[in-house]
């Protein structure tokens, strides 16, 4: 008995120090001349105090405004975001955390600003915002990518005329089930749904095509919830965030809320960017730039609506992208104008943000992904 407690312990000291590896963060910038940034960069997270190491560069790249992963943990994918025709690059992960370049594919558009991959890990997507088009690229066993095999191009436009004179895609997302890819469209107030084939690598038409959203609200980014039944949109133009009930079988959104990004009493400019849902499914946060703040909503498990709870703006500064660690402890914005990324700690029954002080200095950043490798999903 003594031996089989004495196992018990030994077994759940080892499972506590597995959780407590630092979690390895990769930041996405803005490379513009004279700034503080040259491409990609690496931290690392420790899981229990919310610390973040000294960033290190782990490649240089121009303008990789957003960054994303293979499923498998060993490739990393970044756009370059440029006025004109973009591109896509493909990087191999090393046991430090340092980047090589592997190749770079054409975007078929102008400014790419968003890339996702599918859950085989066979295809990459990615938005460009420049053009209103959205591209499907292989991802061979080596993590390369090959060709664009397949382009499609968004029209029309919305009542803005400055911001929605024609369509501009701004983010790519996949169903839980891998059968439909979701593109925000901010130029034709539309979520464009396409039924995606991994083995063709092309994306067409879904019955129905797309979800509206309410003119001149300019969807940007697009997140699920974990059961699946729920989809979140944060609308740039308008300050909001839709909520959907969504159908996997027939792969539809149907609206069913749209609640405001910011308080009543603010009459400056602001404009939304990043959506996220906490990992328990209990929470949604959007980000404000100009009010500089993220909002924090509590999540109906039964209906997928929102509560406000507060608007957070402790040491933010043009939160254009945030994200919250695997295991929903901390919450890292990335200040695009303060050149910094700080992090705050989750309250885990309100999801209310707090300050933790823990902050680094990083040029420009706009994008935060953490690497969980094969092992360790």
């Amino acid at each position: 008995m003594v031996r089989m407690t004495l196992l018990a312990v030994l077994c759940s000291l080892a499972s506590l120090s597995v959780f407590a590896e630092p979690l390895t963060v990769y930041f996405g910038t803005y490379t513009a001349k004279g700034g503080l940034s040259k491409g990609i960069y690496r931290s690392t997270l420790d899981p229990e105090t919310g610390k973040l190491a000294e960033p290190l560069l782990a490649a240089e790249a121009a303008n990789p405004s957003f960054v994303e992963f293979h499923p498998n943990g060993k490739f990393l994918y970044a756009v370059s975001e440029m006025g004109g025709s973009g591109g896509v690059s493909a990087y191999a992960i090393a046991a430090d955390g340092s980047l090589r370049l592997l190749n770079t594919q054409p975007s078929r558009g102008a400014g790419p600003c968003h890339v996702n991959v599918d859950k085989t890990g066979k295809c990459l997507l990615v938005a460009n915002y420049g053009s209103g088009s959205a591209a499907v690229l292989p991802i061979r066993e080596d993590g390369s990518l090959g060709e664009p095999t397949c382009a499609v191009q968004h029209e029309g436009g919305g009542p803005n005329a400055k911001r929605q004179a024609g369509p501009h895609a701004h983010s790519v997302n996949f169903s839980p089930d891998n059968r439909f890819a979701f593109v925000a469209d901010l130029g034709t107030d539309k979520v464009m749904i396409y039924k995606l084939d991994v083995e063709k690598g092309t994306i067409v038409p879904n019955d129905p095509p797309f979800a509206q959203v309410k003119p001149g609200a300019g969807p940007r980014h697009f997140a699920f919830h974990p059961t699946g039944k729920f989809a979140y949109v944060i609308n740039e133009l308008d300050c909001t965030i839709t909520v959907f009930a969504y159908d996997a079988a027939k792969g539809a959104l149907t609206e069913i809320q749209t609640v405001p990004t910011l308080p009543k009493d603010f009459s400056g400019s602001n404009t939304c960017a990043e959506v996220r849902v906490h990992p328990s499914g209990k929470f949604v946060y959007g980000s404000n730039r100009g009010h500089n703040s993220i909002a924090v909503f509590q999540v109906d498990p039964a209906k997928g609506t929102l509560t406000f709870v507060e608007h957070e703006t402790a040491d933010i500064r043009t939160p254009r992208n945030f994200n919250i660690e695997p295991s929903g402890k901390f919450c890292l914005v990335a200040n695009q104008d303060g050149d910094s990324v700080v992090v705050f700690r989750i309250h885990p029954e309100t999801g209310a943000l707090e300050p933790t002080g823990n902050k680094i200095a990083v040029g420009r950043p706009v994008c935060i992904r953490f690497l969980q490798r094969a092992e360790q999903k």
